[in-house]
């Protein structure tokens, strides 16, 4: 049986030149970053670098950049900081943002007694951008703004730039978690000044458990994770020196070939879309996955006309991976909170599944999944 990986939102396959560099490094330097022998200051100088050429990638400076075990603790770090560090009183956000943010912020919310108010989403996940304007006029309240760059189940990408008018008009903060967009989109920070994003590297073929969270300068950071001043104070715990090579390396490959990966991804989402529109009446599409400004090229989350509750049993049991929701829901019994946020309730019951694609995939494999599809959808 042919296996057929299409759930590249949730994780991405390790480039081999990225387990090279991880396991020559591994083999190599064993030093700890903290220590002043020699075999520490190789160890900080490798990750001091590898922490300037990100930075680079973005057009800001190394001091910006701390290093994470991924998005979910950026998100922690950065949420906590503008609350109990940068006087924050009220956040802005919206009830399509992943978990990372949106648990956070209730916890915050419960424990610190701040403000927080919902934007208001369409129902192709496109936040109202008046309804912003009109919350962040309304008072004069220290406020955060934390709205995703790209929905991780649906793939509406955020009017970043317009966000961040509103923001610098008001004065309020912007946050957002751009998890989905790194190594997915170009992006300089001068020209889209945004406060703080997060980015994770297993979401560019690049390894899990490292990621890191940007702080535009002259904010200052308080740890959430305590016991050391490693990150210069911003983060405890000895530096995961191999995979920040590795995350490195991701960026660097991703960013070599990026308009012809894009430009080739488009083309599989776009020939899927056409094919399923074609063999599956009544299929509909969640977000606005046709609107390639406004949607990521590598996300198509499909709504089915029926409900099929064992669709994605059936196509892992042809080898097939996709989700149906985002891979930190495995196991909900509730369904998607972003489908359940934009959808009617019969609409949200119907069966969406998600397919993400990659460099990796082909035509081929497309056809193959149709297949099974039109198969599954006829019991």
């Amino acid at each position: 049986m042919n296996k057929i990986y299409l759930d590249n939102a949730a994780t991405t396959a390790i480039a081999p030149e990225v387990i090279d560099v991880i396991t020559n490094s591994m083999a190599s330097i064993y030093g700890n970053p903290s220590s002043t022998h020699q075999f520490g200051r190789t160890a900080k100088s490798i990750v001091e670098n590898a922490r300037k050429s990100i930075a680079k990638r973005f057009n800001v400076t190394a001091s910006e950049i701390v290093f994470t075990s991924g998005g979910s603790e950026a998100d922690n770090l950065i949420l906590w900081n503008a609350v109990t560090n940068l006087g924050v009183t009220r956040i802005i956000s919206s009830r399509i943002e992943h978990h990372a943010v949106l648990h956070t912020i209730e916890m915050i919310e419960k424990d610190l007694k701040i403000s927080v108010e919902y934007v208001n989403v369409n129902e192709e996940g496109c936040i109202d951008l008046i309804h912003l304007e009109e919350l962040l006029s309304e008072n004069n309240q220290k406020t955060l703004v934390s709205l995703m760059y790209v929905n991780n189940e649906i793939g509406t990408i955020l009017d970043v730039k317009k966000v961040c008018e509103l923001c610098k008009t008001n004065n309020a903060l912007f946050h957002s978690d751009a998890v989905q967009a790194v190594g997915h989109y170009a992006l300089d920070l001068q020209e889209t000044p945004i406060d703080f994003i997060v980015a994770s590297a297993h979401k560019f073929h690049g390894p899990k458990g490292v990621g890191f969270a940007y702080f535009k300068k002259g904010f200052g950071i308080k740890p959430i994770l305590t016991g050391g001043e490693q990150e210069r104070g911003a983060r405890a715990g000895t530096e995961n020196v191999h995979s920040i090579l590795g995350m490195e390396k991701a960026l660097e490959l991703v960013y070599q070939n990026l308009d012809a990966d894009i430009e080739y991804i488009s083309g599989l989402k776009n020939y899927f879309m056409e094919q399923l529109s074609i063999n599956i009446p009544k299929v509909i599409f969640n977000g606005i996955p046709a609107n390639s400004l406004e949607s990521s090229y590598s996300i198509l989350n499909v709504r089915f006309p029926v409900d099929s509750p064992m669709l994605l049993f059936s196509l892992d049991l042809k080898g097939i991976a996709a989700s149906g929701g985002s891979a930190c829901q495995s196991g909900s019994n509730t369904g998607s909170h972003v489908l359940n946020a934009i959808l009617s309730e019969k609409e949200a019951m119907k069966t969406s599944v998600r397919f993400s694609f990659s460099k990796h995939n082909t035509t081929e494999e497309i056809d193959s999944v149709l297949g099974v599809l039109i198969d599954v959808l006829k019991k």
